[in-house]
């Protein structure tokens, strides 16, 4: 099975049907989770960094291995490859 990740967050989705967001017409996004996206759009106006420091804690807790200077580096070069973040 393909893991599945939130195109915002980086928030694993795989295996976990009710942390999908919502499109505008009240389908399920395939691509981002609900603390993301909800009724067709983003929940946060922020910017990648923004993002990426709200979800380095929660990689960190994860990943109990992980040092936040490591899980930094991890998400720098994982997040501008997610859809919303791509240029």
């Amino acid at each position: 099975m393909e893991e599945k990740y939130c195109q915002s967050c980086s928030m694993p989705m795989t295996g976990a049907e009710d942390m999908y967001g919502t499109n505008a017409d009240g389908s399920r996004s395939e691509d981002y989770c609900l603390y993301c996206y909800e009724n067709g759009a983003f929940t946060c106006d922020c910017t990648m960094n923004e993002m990426l420091e709200h979800s380095l804690p929660y990689m960190v807790e994860a990943n109990p291995d992980l040092d936040e200077d490591s899980a930094r580096k991890i998400l720098l070069d994982y997040f501008p490859m997610m859809k919303r973040w791509k240029q």
